[in-house]
């Protein structure tokens, strides 16, 4: 999800993917959308970058359901760039969302979590690093 340049706030930063079946999903979007495929370790296994044909530019990602991954919805994820995401949490939950997953990541870093609005769609809250 990280790029050179920090993403404004209010802006789609970022759309993911994770299942269970990655590597069949990640080589299906390659097929039918046309996106070249990177592989980005994680360790023991890879998540995927898709990237765009002419550009190279990674524009969304194909993960496993494994890790931190673990609980994320299996759909396309899309990542709404905020400035405190504590605050995102709250007024999420006060106006009758839910958080499903998260926050992850350190305090000082780069941070999200996945809400649910009251109409019941999903979207991933997302706070750069400072």
């Amino acid at each position: 999800m990280s790029e050179t340049s920090k993403p404004e706030v209010g802006a789609l930063g970022w759309a993911d993917l994770t299942v269970e079946n990655a590597e069949q999903v990640c080589d299906f979007c390659r097929d039918v959308v046309g996106w070249k495929v990177a592989e980005l370790s994680m360790g023991d296994y890879n998540d995927y970058c898709m990237n765009a044909p002419a550009g190279g530019k990674t524009v969304a990602g194909v993960c496993h359901a494994r890790g931190t991954n673990a609980d994320l919805p299996p759909q396309w994820l899309i990542y709404l760039t905020v400035a405190d995401l504590e605050r995102s949490m709250a007024r999420c939950r006060e106006l009758g969302g839910k958080v499903i997953a998260g926050p992850k990541g350190a305090a000082g870093q780069e941070r999200y979590c996945v809400i649910q609005d009251p109409a019941g769609a999903v979207a991933a809250l997302y706070q750069p690093k400072p």
